[in-house]
């Protein structure tokens, strides 16, 4: 049974930094695509950035130059690295592995983490 875990969110003032990790279970992770993605209140939920399993990435605009994804495939984990961030980044951030194989879906999400950014 896959397993997502994030960790690491909290309450930061804007300007400062968090960094978010998510440890996956279940399945060999190093083949999916492992990605974040968030949801304000009363919103739909967002891309925030993505990873593939040879390391390209891909990033939301709102967040280019202040948030950096990268993942362990040894350890089965992802991280967000937020820096500079502003109210707006306010939200839960929720993890996602993902892969698509013959013709089938798999997409699984973590419980998610709430971040705050409030002076």
């Amino acid at each position: 049974q896959v397993q997502l875990v994030e960790s690491g969110g909290g309450l930061v003032q804007p300007g400062g930094s968090l960094r978010l990790s998510c440890a996956a279970s279940g399945s060999i992770f190093s083949i999916y695509d492992m990605g974040w993605y968030r949801q304000a209140p009363g919103k739909q939920r967002d891309l925030v950035a993505t990873i593939t399993p040879g390391g390209s990435i891909n990033n939301a605009d709102s967040v280019k130059g202040r948030f950096t994804i990268s993942r362990d495939n040894a350890k089965n984990t992802v991280y967000l690295q937020m820096n500079s961030l502003k109210p707006e980044d306010t939200a839960v951030y929720y993890c996602n592995v993902h892969r698509t194989t013959m013709g089938r879906e798999y997409s699984y999400w973590g419980q998610g983490t709430q971040v705050t950014v409030s002076s």
